[in-house]
């Protein structure tokens, strides 16, 4: 992501021995020059012996947590030193075991720690007799050294529609946010970046005594991957990135997307409707649905629905682009949006809901209100210094991208935090390996839509991908799917396929992200579906 002028974290400098010239007569008597010890500046890190203890009382006693140093800046590690929350269940096998199983569920800003805990119901038992399963909290999230940014929850919103009327006030929202983010966090805010987050899973990779490690990414988590591949190749195991992120396009591009891709499915949402018009009476054509839609947009905009007691307006209408990959939950969802709209009271919901979380927390996160909005600015502005630093040019794309992607376009395109960010001290990683790594990728994921899973593909020339056709949902590993055995059989054999596959669930095998209990991080801005995030 950044430039390669900082050496893998775990490379040693060799200092150069200064050795006399010899000549015949005087080598035999010559003593032997002194050899000149090498300098490992983080052998104070990779040296160090965790303090295992079980995370919380009521959690089961083989999940433990410790808590690893590391440098807050990789360039001085003799600074100022972060912690880094770790946990560990042990592998169920002993003469199977093959090493550690790093977990990340996506963010920026997810809370990892958790992770071996959510997973130990959904991964085969053949995968947990190999690996014990590693979870942590990235830097600057959860208990591992949280950021804040002491934002206001009306500073927390980011999705924030283009209207000229509105654009200044935009501008302002997102210096207040950048200006205050460098208030609270100072200079060290810019070393909460994914590159610094590969070196401290490289960092806990030495403290468990491990020579490589493997690795189950979601989301975000598949751009974290990557980089981890990108820097230490050769300590890279087995790693599963699932519902890719395509690292050409971070950040703005990777926020465009959900804009880009919501237009497609939008459009095959219109289609399966009009085939149920009896049931949702929304039209018996997809135009005829498309019309009742931006109908209710018009009139959202004009005067807010009343659903259920909140006023919904046009713009609120559209900000729930993600519901549209999932046809049958955008068309009760709109169904009900059109009674409210003609003065019905809408019917209480039997639609489907979060699954609660099927285990307790290892511990009370004393953590800031706003840390999952703070790490995530701070991954996706410091990250990258592609971001535009002219307002003008945030006003021309929204209005540019509206046009383009009614849906959501102008949202995604809009004003940012990162125009008035300090930019961070790396460029952003430039992918470019054959590491061998499976892609998983649904057809119809709202976060990382399929273009995106194919980039990362593209981007890893030795990584292959499976694509589950007709696929919906974020998160696939774990949730039943027909890409299941493909990721087990690598994880337990380390073959990869020999080309890109293709599958398609059956009705036993339905790809349901709600039997996938991923910790999706509570503080995205502006997201408030469990799932609608990176």
């Amino acid at each position: 992501m950044r430039s390669r002028r900082i050496a893998p974290v775990l490379a040693v400098s060799a200092v150069a021995a200064l050795v006399p010239a010899l000549t015949p007569a005087t080598a035999s008597a010559a003593a032997a020059p002194k050899a000149t010890t090498a300098v490992d500046p983080l052998k104070q890190y990779t040296q160090q012996k965790p303090r295992w203890k079980r995370c919380g009382a009521r959690t089961p006693a083989g999940f433990q947590c410790a808590t690893v140093k590391v440098p807050l800046d990789y360039a001085r590690p003799g600074g100022k030193k972060i912690d880094i929350a770790v946990s560990r269940m042990k592998a169920t096998g002993t003469k199977e075991r093959r090493g550690v199983l790093l977990l990340n569920p996506g963010g920026p800003g997810g809370e990892g720690l958790d992770m071996p805990l959510f997973l130990a119901s959904e991964l085969p038992a053949s995968v947990k007799k190999r690996y014990d399963l590693i979870g942590f909290d990235p830097r600057g999230v959860g208990r591992s050294s949280p950021v804040s940014c002491g934002l206001k929850n009306s500073e927390r919103n980011w999705e924030r529609p283009y209207k000229a009327a509105t654009f200044d006030k935009d501008v302002k929202w997102a210096r207040t946010v950048a200006e205050k983010c460098r208030a609270k966090g100072g200079d060290a805010l810019v070393q909460f970046t994914t590159r610094n987050t590969a070196r401290d899973m490289d960092v806990v990779r030495a403290v468990l005594g491990e020579k490589k490690i493997s690795y189950l990414g979601y989301s975000y988590g598949t751009y974290l991957g990557a980089v981890y591949t990108q820097m230490y190749p050769k300590r890279t195991d087995r790693f599963v990135l699932d519902s890719a992120v395509d690292p050409q396009r971070i950040w703005r591009g990777m926020i465009q997307v959900w804009a880009e891709g919501a237009e497609p499915a939008f459009t095959r949402w219109t289609e399966w409707t009009a085939k149920r018009h009896t049931t949702y009476k929304l039209g018996d054509t997809p135009a005829k649905v498309r019309t009742t839609f931006w109908d209710l947009v018009a009139r959202a905009d004009r005067k807010p629905i009343d659903l259920d007691g909140t006023p919904v307006t046009g713009d609120d209408i559209r900000s729930g682009r993600a519901m549209f990959f999932d046809p049958v939950n955008a068309a009760e969802a709109v169904a009900e949006l059109k009674k409210a709209a003609a003065g019905r009271k809408p019917a209480p919901s039997g639609g489907r809901s979060a699954s609660p979380s099927p285990v307790p927390p290892s511990f009370a996160r004393a953590v800031p209100s706003d840390n999952g909005d703070a790490s995530f600015w701070a991954v996706v502005c410091a990250d990258t210094r592609s971001w535009p630093r002219d307002p003008e040019q945030y006003r021309r794309d929204a209005i540019r991208d509206k046009a383009r992607y009614p849906l959501y376009g102008d949202f995604a395109s809009n004003i940012k935090p990162c125009a008035f960010w300090k930019q961070g001290p790396e460029q952003a990683t430039r992918i470019d390996n054959k590491v061998g790594a499976l892609v998983l990728q649904n057809e119809w994921d709202s976060q990382t839509p399929l273009a995106s899973g194919q980039g990362l593909r593209r981007a890893m020339k030795g990584s292959r991908m499976v694509t589950v056709l007709g696929g919906e949902g974020h998160g696939i590993y774990g949730s039943k799917s027909c890409a299941d055995k493909t990721a087990t059989a690598y994880l337990t054999t380390g073959k990869l396929p020999a080309k890109d596959l293709t599958c398609r669930n059956t009705s036993a095998q339905r790809n349901d992200r709600l039997r996938l209990p991923l910790p999706t991080p509570p503080g995205i801005p502006g997201m408030t579906g469990a799932h609608d995030r990176f």
